[in-house]
């Protein structure tokens, strides 16, 4: 993947409809089905930012998942755990970063109207 950010609005293709969702399995054997929020790149890594389904039917500002992000061959992904403080402090500020951009572009959009 290039350095360009990726969201459920990008037109890449890299978030065709199958890929817009995510099944996690949690340690306790349970799945949480997450909504792909954006995949973004981090010092030469991709992430990916998740959405449990659940919160955002009911308008909770609900908690992110972040994980390293790898697309194997064909549809296939595979999401890492990050286990260094310092990766992902890096990884939730350019996640933040994004948001401020999403808001910031709304409000633009909003002006245009």
């Amino acid at each position: 993947m290039s350095d360009e950010r990726h969201d459920i609005n990008c037109d890449c293709g890299c978030n065709e409809e199958e890929q817009g969702m995510v099944t996690l399995t949690l340690d306790d054997g349970t799945e949480m089905e997450c909504i792909v929020l954006t995949i973004f790149p981090v010092n030469g890594n991709d992430y990916i930012a998740l959405l449990p389904v659940e919160e955002a039917e009911n308008d909770d500002d609900g908690e992110v998942f972040l994980y390293r992000f790898k697309q194997l061959e064909g549809d296939d992904i595979e999401l890492l755990n990050i286990e260094d403080d310092d990766e992902y402090e890096a990884v939730a500020d350019a996640f933040d970063q994004f948001l401020d951009d999403e808001e910031f572009q709304e409000i633009l959009d909003e002006e245009e109207e």
